[in-house]
């Protein structure tokens, strides 16, 4: 009998090894809650939330359940914006360039992808620096060489990548666009002359379901790693009533497009072209080129639409004296940031305006802004970003 239970004792205390033996069975005895023990109010809290956790994953699987948010939360969440390529002109998303064969779309989109694969400001517009994929599917490899030196001579970059043969839309190209995002996760630009070429052979040629699945599906791409992918596309010969009715194919690609950019010359052999600029989240305007031709360069001669500039912000502009390159980061509770401001506006209220403006605090002030929920309660984070640090 005393040996059961010497082995009785020897099995529980070797149970926590190198711990105090008295410990360790005081310790399993105390979490054992009594009838009287009163349950703490955030393990109720902690299971109630996975129980409404739970309910939300159930309508979510529902085919039928349509999801809804509120205006509150909408406005309780901060969106990420889409960060500009080339200021005014190219954002992250999906655009499509389309003009008539052989006006100079293809030396048109080369100089976009060398300024940006540089980060030099192609005519009046800021350009941010990444690397770039340009897809000439219709040129082959010498081609390309003697476009490229015709217009910038030995002046190369390592940040332009240049392919001549790729998959199709949804039988390779994708998983091909996927790796390369992998290899140049610094990507900005990439570039698919001609979206011909990436049509699946034996489709529909030119259904609005059809055109809409091509440019959603780069659409998605695009949204997925917040670049921009600009597609190069024709246009039809006969005259239209709305200029971008020129556009082949149907009205699915403009309708899926964040933006468009249509290239006219009024003769095929003049150096002067035209293009209008249309985009979901950016003013339209009309841009007047004229073509060098030793270089093949197109120059800016002026634009019909001035740029639309938002005048300052005071709410912004006091987070911008907040966050500086001697203070580069901001730390606490949205009522301490309304204090640290001192606009006169209630936490609550700027947090809701921060979350919708924070996209243009990132882009115009360099300052990423972050509100998360915390144990002990909301905590906002304001950082300035490196680049803007350095200067």
């Amino acid at each position: 009998m005393i040996d059961a239970i010497d082995a009785k004792e020897k099995t529980a205390l070797a149970t926590s090894v190198g711990a105090d033996e008295r410990q360790s069975v005081q310790n399993t005895v105390d979490i054992i809650p009594t009838s009287d023990t009163e349950i703490n109010p955030q393990i109720e809290n902690s299971q109630e939330n996975l129980e409404e956790m739970y309910r939300k994953m159930q309508r979510l699987t529902d085919p039928h359940y349509l999801h809804t948010i509120t205006m509150t939360e909408l406005y309780q969440t901060a969106f990420r914006s889409r960060p500009p390529i080339i200021d005014g002109l190219l954002y992250a998303g999906a655009y499509i360039l389309a003009g008539a064969p052989k006006i100079g779309k293809s030396f048109l989109v080369a100089q976009i992808a060398y300024h940006v694969s540089i980060g030099r400001k192609l005519w009046d517009f800021d350009v941010h620096q990444g690397t770039v994929l340009y897809l000439a599917l219709e040129d082959d490899y010498q081609r390309i060489q003697s476009r490229m030196f015709m217009m910038y001579g030995v002046n190369d970059t390592p940040n332009l990548h240049f392919a001549t043969a790729a998959g199709k839309i949804g039988t390779g190209l994708d998983e091909q666009l996927e790796n390369f995002m992998r290899e140049h996760p610094n990507t900005k630009l990439i570039i698919i002359d001609t979206m011909q070429k990436i049509r699946e052979v034996g489709g529909e040629a030119y259904s609005y379901a059809s055109d809409y699945e091509i440019i959603g599906r780069l659409k998605q791409f695009a949204d997925k790693y917040c670049i921009c992918v600009l597609t190069v596309h024709h246009t039809r010969k006969q005259p239209a009533g709305d200029s971008f009715e020129m556009i082949s194919g149907t009205t699915g690609l403009l309708g899926c497009a964040d933006g468009s950019l249509l290239m006219q010359k009024k003769k095929r052999t003049a150096l002067e072209a035209t293009i209008d600029v249309v985009g979901r989240d950016q003013q339209d305007q009309i841009l007047y080129l004229s073509k060098d031709p030793n270089t093949q360069i197109w120059n800016l001669d002026r634009t019909e639409t001035e740029l639309h500039r938002e005048p300052p912000d005071p709410t912004l502009e006091a987070v911008a004296r907040l966050v500086t390159s001697e203070q580069p980061e901001w730390a606490g509770s949205p009522s301490e940031l309304a204090e640290a401001l001192d606009t006169g506006m209630a936490a609550n209220a700027l947090t809701k305006y921060l979350n919708i403006k924070c996209g243009r605090l990132k882009d115009e002030y360099g300052i990423s802004y972050e509100n998360k929920a915390k144990h002990s309660g909301r905590r906002v984070t304001l950082t300035l970003l490196p680049s803007e640090v350095s200067q």
